[in-house]
C-alpha cells in the first residue's frame, strides 16, 4: 500500500498545525475532581484489599451486620404489627358496614376512625342497649348484632382453675362470623355450647365435644368449634348470647350494624347526637368527624427521645471499639502498601481515604448484609411474633423504609469511626520504616492521657448534675464523655503495665508486651469489654440499691405468712365453720377469725371516714404535700413530731374494725400477754390502736365524718377509753368494740376472715384452698409475703449476660488478631526451642489482658458511676420533707459475680480453641 504526503515547498520545514489552547478549570471544579478521582481509588483498594483478606472482611462483616439485622428485625416486626387505620377497622368491623357504640344519652364528638370520642354535653351512660333501639336509629332494612369483647371466665382445667377471656357473640350470624377464622367445627348455636381458642384448646386439655366447667361448677359447655380471633391469640372462649345474657348496662358493648346503603356523614351526625360512637368501613368519606385521632397524636417527649439517642449512641460505640482492632490489624499488615502510596506522591489526606474507604465498604456491605437478613428473618418469624410476643395477628408484609435507611446509615458510619483511628495513624506513619518492614514504636503523647483524664472528670461532674436534676438523657452524656475518658487513658495504661510485666513469667510477659506494642488494637478491645462491664455494674448497682429502698419502705399489711379471704361481689358468703374446715384441710392451720368493717349507721346514705385523732401537741403543724420554704422543710425535719417517713404520710391510712378481741392477734401479730391487756379494753367498750401517738392519757378520740352526706353534717368526734399495742406488725389499725361503735352511731358487717399460717402457703396449696371455697361463692385469697421479692432480678441477669458476651467476643477477637499479627514471633520462639504448650498459654494469657483488663476497669468505672448517682440523688433528697429514705450504696454481686467469671471463661476458651503446635515456617533457598 502506497502512503502519499502532501507535497511542500523546497526548503520548508513541516510545522504542526497549531492547536487552540483550552482554559483551565475551575479551581473549586479541579478540586471536586481530584477529590472524587481520589475517592474512587481508594475503594477499588478497598474494594481489593476485602477480597485478598477474606477472614478479616467476614470478621468485621460479622460484628456489623449482627447487631444490624437485630435491629432491622425489630423493626419490620414492628412496622407490621402497628397496623394501619384501615386495616384496624377491617379488624373491628369483619363484613360490617360500621361498629356502634352508645357511650350516653348526650350528643358525643368522635375521631374519624371512631376510637376516641368526647362528651359535648353532661350525660350519662344508657340503661340497657337494644337492638331495636339501633335499628330505629338506622332506619329500615338495617340489621345489628351485639359482641360483647371481655366477659371473665374462669374454667376447671386439667391441673387448675384457667381465667379466660370470654366473648359474647353469635357466630351463626354473619355480622359477627367475619370476626373470627374457623379453625375446626361449627358455631355455637345454643348457650350450652362454646367455640375456643387453640390457645385455650391446649391449656384446658379439650378436643370437639368434649365438656368444660365453669370453675364454680354452676354449668357446663360443649366445645363444637376452635375459632381463631386475630386481635388475640390468647385463651378466648367464644360463648352464645344465651350463655350470658346481659343484665343491665354494658359499658363495653358493641354493635355490628349492616345498612343497606352506605354510611354517610349524616348518619354518623344524626347518631353522635344521640350519643352513637361510630366506626364506618370507608374512612375518606363515610364520616364527617373530626380527622384527627384523640390521644394519638401527642408531641414526643424530648427527654425520651434524646435518651434514645445517647443508649444507640452507646451502641455504635462499642461497635466501633470492637470492630476497630480489626482494622488497626489490617492497616499494619499493609503499612509497606501504604508507604508506596506515599512514596508514590500520595499525601496525607489521600492515605487516610485508602484506610476509611475500607470503612465506607464494609460498612456498607455489613449494612446489606445485616438488612436483608433481618427482615428476611422478620417476614419467616412472623407467624411466631404474632403468637408469642404480640399475641395478635399482624397487618400486610412491610419493613419500615425510613428505618432501615437510618440503620444503613448508621452501620456505615459505624465502619467509618471504627477505621478513624487507624487512618490517622497510617497517615502518619514512616514511610521509610513501612518500606522496611519495621514497627514505629507505640507512642502515647501526654495530651491523650490529660484529655481523658478531663473526660472522666467532666463526665463524672455532669453526671452527677444529671442525678440531681433526674435527667435521664444528661446522665447517659456525662457516663457516655467518662468512657471516652477512660478510651483515651487506656494506651498509656497498657504502656504502664507493660513495664510492670518485667517480673512476669514469659508467656504473660509477651502477651502484656503485645498489647502495649499493638495498643492500636488492644486499647479498643480493652474499651469494648470497659463499657459494656461499666454500663452493666453501674445500672445493676442503682438497681440493687432501689430495690432495697423499697423493701426498705415496705409496710406489711398483715403478719408474714397470714392470709385474707375477702368475698367478691354480692353472691352467698361461707360461714366461719366452712372456711377454717377448709383451712385446716388445705393449709394444715386452724386459726381463723372473721374480719368486720364499721360503716355509717341507719339513716346516713353517704361514705363515713373512721379515724383516730392526733393530739395537737403531737400533730405536725406542717401539712404534707404543701410546696414550703427552705427555711420551713428544715424546720419541719427538726421537729420532732414531723419525724416519719415518706411512706408514713402517703400511705398512712388506718384501717378501721370491729373487734373483741378474736382477730386481733391474727391481724397485728402481737403476742399473748399483749393481746389478753387489748382484750380486756375491748370488752369493756374501748378501742385499740396500734400507733400510740394517738393515746393520751388513756383515751383515743375518734372521729367520724360523713363525707358524702354535704357541707353541713356535722363531724362526729368521742374520746374513747383506748389501748395502743407496743409492737404491732401490719398496717396501722383502729379497733372498735362493739360498745364503742354504738356509742359513735356506727353498724358493722362482716367483710372477711383472716387465716393465721406460720409460712406463706405456695401457690399449689392456695389454688387448693381455693377451690375447696369455690363452692361457697367467689373469694379472694391476699398472702402476706412480709416484704417485696428479694429475687435476683432478670434485669441485672440479662445486663450481667450481654456484657459477658460482649466481654467473650472482644477477648476472643484480640486474641485472633494477635495470634495472626504475632506469627513470626511465634516461628521464633520454635526455633529457639519453646515447648508447644507456649502457644496455648500465650493465647490464654492474651485473652486474659484483654478480658481481665477491661472487667476490672469495667467494674471499678462502675461501682464508681453508681456511687455518683446515688450520692447526688440522696444530696438532693436530703432537705426534702417529708423525709425520704435514702439510696443505699449496695454492689450487685450477683452481677459482678458473673462478670468474675467471664475472664476466666474467656481465657479458658482461648486455650481450648488454640493449637498447641508451634508454626515452624522453612527457608527457601
Amino acid at each position: 500500500m502506497t502512503i502519499r504526503r502532501p507535497t511542500r515547498a523546497p526548503e520548508r520545514a513541516d510545522t504542526a498545525t497549531p492547536r487552540p489552547a483550552a482554559a483551565p478549570a475551575p479551581v473549586g471544579r479541579r478540586r471536586f475532581a481530584e477529590l472524587t478521582g481520589s475517592w474512587r481509588a481508594a475503594l477499588r483498594i478497598a474494594r481489593r484489599e476485602s477480597r485478598r483478606s477474606r477472614r478479616r472482611t467476614a470478621l468485621v462483616l460479622a460484628m456489623i451486620a449482627m447487631p444490624v439485622a437485630a435491629l432491622a428485625f425489630l423493626a419490620a416486626s414492628y412496622d407490621m404489627a402497628e397496623l394501619t387505620p384501615q386495616e384496624r377497622v377491617d379488624r373491628r368491623l369483619g363484613v360490617a358496614d360500621a361498629q356502634l357504640q352508645w357511650i350516653a344519652d348526650a350528643p358525643v364528638g368522635q375521631d374519624e376512625w371512631g376510637e376516641g370520642w368526647y362528651a359535648t354535653a353532661d350525660g350519662k351512660p344508657p340503661s340497657k342497649v337494644s337492638a331495636a333501639q339501633l335499628t330505629a336509629l338506622l332506619g329500615p332494612g338495617s340489621r345489628v348484632t351485639e359482641v360483647r369483647p371481655r366477659v371473665p371466665l374462669t374454667l376447671r382445667g386439667p391441673h387448675r382453675d384457667e381465667v379466660v377471656n370470654g366473648r359474647v357473640l353469635d357466630l351463626t350470624d354473619p355480622l359477627a362470623r367475619g370476626l373470627v377464622r374457623f379453625r375446626a367445627g361449627r358455631a355455637p348455636q345454643q348457650p350450652g355450647e362454646v367455640a375456643v381458642s387453640p390457645v385455650a384448646l391446649r391449656r384446658l386439655d379439650l378436643r370437639l365435644g368434649h365438656a368444660v366447667a365453669a370453675a364454680d361448677g354452676s354449668r357446663a359447655y360443649t366445645v363444637v368449634g376452635v375459632v381463631e380471633f386475630p386481635d388475640d391469640l390468647g385463651p378466648v372462649v367464644a360463648l352464645h348470647p344465651g350463655a350470658a345474657p346481659s343484665t343491665g348496662p354494658e359499658p363495653d358493648s358493641v354493635w355490628l350494624a349492616d345498612v343497606p346503603g352506605t354510611v354517610d356523614a349524616a348518619l354518623v351526625s344524626r347518631l353522635n347526637d344521640r350519643g352513637v360512637v361510630v366506626t364506618a368501613r370507608h374512612i375518606g368519606s363515610a364520616t364527617g368527624a373530626d380527622r384527627t385521632r384523640l390521644g394519638s397524636i401527642m408531641g414526643d417527649n424530648p427527654n425520651d427521645l434524646s435518651t434514645g439517642v445517647l443508649i444507640a449512641g452507646l451502641g455504635l460505640l462499642e461497635v466501633v471499639l470492637l470492630v476497630g482492632p480489626a482494622f488497626a490489624v489490617g492497616v499494619r499488615r499493609r503499612r509497606r502498601d501504604l508507604a508506596l502510596v506515599a512514596v508514590a506522591g500520595g499525601d496525607a489526606a489521600q492515605l487516610r481515604r485508602v484506610v476509611l474507604a475500607d470503612g465506607v465498604v464494609l460498612g456498607v456491605l455489613g449494612a446489606a448484609a445485616g438488612l436483608l437478613v433481618g427482615v428476611g428473618a422478620a417476614f419467616a418469624g412472623r407467624p411466631l411474633m404474632e403468637q408469642y410476643v404480640f399475641s395478635a395477628r399482624f397487618g400486610g408484609y412491610r419493613c419500615w423504609p425510613s428505618a432501615l435507611v437510618l440503620l444503613g446509615g448508621v452501620a456505615v458510619l459505624a465502619g467509618v469511626l471504627a477505621a478513624l483511628a487507624p487512618a490517622w495513624t497510617a497517615a502518619r506513619q514512616d514511610v521509610s520504616a513501612g518500606l522496611a518492614g519495621r514497627r514505629t514504636p507505640a507512642k502515647s503523647p501526654g495530651r491523650w492521657l490529660a484529655l481523658g483524664l478531663t473526660l472522666v472528670v467532666g463526665g463524672a461532674g455532669l453526671a452527677a448534675f444529671g442525678a440531681t436534676q433526674t435527667s435521664p438523657a444528661v446522665v447517659l452524656t456525662g457516663l457516655i464523655l467518662g468512657e471516652l475518658g477512660l478510651v483515651c487513658c487506656t494506651p498509656t495504661l497498657l504502656g504502664a503495665l507493660a513495664r510492670l510485666g518485667r517480673v512476669l513469667p514469659l508467656a504473660p510477659r509477651i502477651a502484656l508486651r503485645d498489647a502495649s506494642r499493638n495498643r492500636a488494637a488492644a486499647a479498643p478491645a480493652i474499651c469494648a469489654v470497659m463499657a459494656a462491664v461499666a454500663s452493666s455494674v453501674a445500672l445493676g448497682g442503682y438497681l440493687a440499691s432501689d430495690g432495697a429502698r423499697d423493701a426498705r419502705a415496705y409496710r406489711p399489711a398483715l403478719p408474714t405468712g397470714h392470709v385474707m379471704v375477702n368475698p367478691i361481689g354480692s353472691a352467698p358468703q361461707p360461714t366461719l365453720a366452712q372456711i377454717t374446715d377448709a383451712a385446716r384441710n388445705q393449709l394444715g392451720v386452724g386459726a381463723v377469725a372473721p374480719v368486720q368493717t364499721p360503716s355509717c349507721g341507719a339513716g346516713r346514705a353517704g361514705y363515713c371516714d373512721i379515724a383516730p385523732v392526733l393530739p395537737l401537741a403531737r400533730a405536725c403543724p406542717w401539712q404534707p404535700g404543701v410546696q414550703l420554704p427552705a427555711a420551713q422543710r428544715q424546720q419541719a425535719r427538726a421537729d420532732p413530731r414531723c419525724q416519719m417517713r415518706e411512706a408514713d404520710y402517703f400511705g398512712g391510712y388506718v384501717e378501721p374494725g370491729v373487734d373483741d378481741g378474736t382477730a386481733l392477734p391474727l391481724l397485728t401479730g402481737v403476742d399473748p400477754a399483749t393481746t389478753a391487756a387489748a382484750t380486756a379494753v375491748l370488752r369493756a367498750g374501748g378501742v385499740v390502736v396500734t400507733d400510740p401517738r394517738y393515746l393520751h392519757d388513756g383515751l383515743v378520740t375518734v372521729r367520724v365524718t360523713e363525707v358524702e352526706a354535704g357541707p353541713d353534717v356535722p363531724i362526729t368526734a368521742h374520746d374513747l377509753p383506748g389501748y395502743a399495742l407496743p409492737r404491732a406488725i401490719g398496717q396501722s389499725r383502729l379497733l372498735l368494740s362493739a360498745a364503742a361503735a354504738r356509742q359513735l352511731g356506727l353498724s358493722w358487717s362482716q367483710t372477711g376472715w383472716v387465716i393465721g399460717t406460720t409460712t406463706p402457703p405456695d401457690e399449689e396449696q392456695q389454688a387448693r384452698f381455693a377451690a375447696a371455697l369455690r363452692p361457697f361463692g367467689t373469694l379472694s385469697l391476699g398472702v402476706e409475703y412480709g416484704g417485696a421479692p428479694r429475687d435476683v432480678s432478670p434485669l441485672l441477669l440479662l445486663l450481667a449476660a450481654a456484657a459477658g458476651l460482649i466481654t467473650v467476643g472482644a477477648a476472643g477477637i484480640a486474641t485472633a488478631l494477635a495470634a495472626a499479627e504475632g506469627r513470626a514471633e511465634l516461628t521464633t520462639l520454635a526455633a529457639v526451642g519453646a515447648a508447644p504448650a507456649v502457644r496455648r498459654l500465650l493465647a490464654i494469657c492474651q485473652a486474659g489482658v484483654i478480658a481481665g483488663l477491661g472487667s476490672v476497669l469495667g467494674i471499678v468505672a462502675g461501682i464508681g458511676t453508681a456511687a455518683i448517682v446515688l450520692v447526688s440523688v440522696n444530696r438532693q433528697y436530703a432537705s426534702a420533707w417529708p423525709v425520704s429514705d435514702p439510696y443505699p450504696f449496695l454492689v450487685p454481686w450477683p452481677a459482678l459475680g458473673v462478670l468474675v467469671l467471664v475472664p476466666v471463661v474467656a481465657m479458658l476458651g482461648a486455650g481450648l480453641f488454640t493449637r498447641a503446635r508451634l508454626p515452624i515456617e522453612r527457608r527457601l533457598d
